[in-house]
């Protein structure tokens, strides 16, 4: 399982959660500035950690995608490139419990918010090199003749990043 997990979430980077549904739906993930200045005048506000704003934001596209939950992503999603195949429902999951999670960012470090499928900032960019990276990994550890044989041997995000953008931050 989690072998199977690794190759998921390292797929979900280099594949990107790709785009919105393909009618073109959208939503933002931050709210508008009238509701801000609502917010504002109401008094402060707790601050959202970013695993609520990716749990509200996987929410929001889980209901856009209602029915659609068992179809491919590439049939769902806009610019789906490693994860052909995937089901859009797990799709998001992936990439709300794994990828977000192991590197400790909301949507909107590697996503345009308002074109998930755009491939305009550096950071989504890197994800895929990234998974490339550690899908080749993955590869190269199934073909080692001297270490112990296990089936669910494999490197994912979390087995560098734990939870940091910078995996080489020195506070661990």
């Amino acid at each position: 399982m989690r072998f199977v997990y690794g190759l998921a979430l390292g797929a979900l980077i280099a594949g990107g959660f790709g785009a919105w549904w393909q009618t073109g739906t959208q939503a933002s993930q931050q709210p508008s500035a009238d509701s801000a200045v609502k917010q504002a005048a109401a008094g402060p506000v707790a601050q959202e950690s970013n695993q609520q704003i990716n749990d509200r934001f996987a929410k929001q596209i889980q209901e856009r995608i209602a029915g659609h939950e068992k179809e491919p992503a590439e049939q769902v999603f806009k610019n789906i490139q490693w994860f052909k195949g995937t089901p859009a429902g797990r799709l998001v999951l992936i990439m709300n419990l794994g990828y977000s999670r192991a590197l400790g960012v909301n949507c909107s470090h590697c996503h345009v918010e308002q074109d998930f499928a755009s491939d305009d900032k550096r950071q989504k960019r890197a994800a895929r090199e990234m998974a490339a990276m550690h899908r080749g990994i993955n590869e190269q550890l199934k073909k080692m003749e001297n270490l112990t044989p296990d089936p669910n041997r494999a490197i994912n995000c979390s087995t560098c990043h734990r939870g940091a953008i910078d995996p080489t931050a020195s506070d661990r």
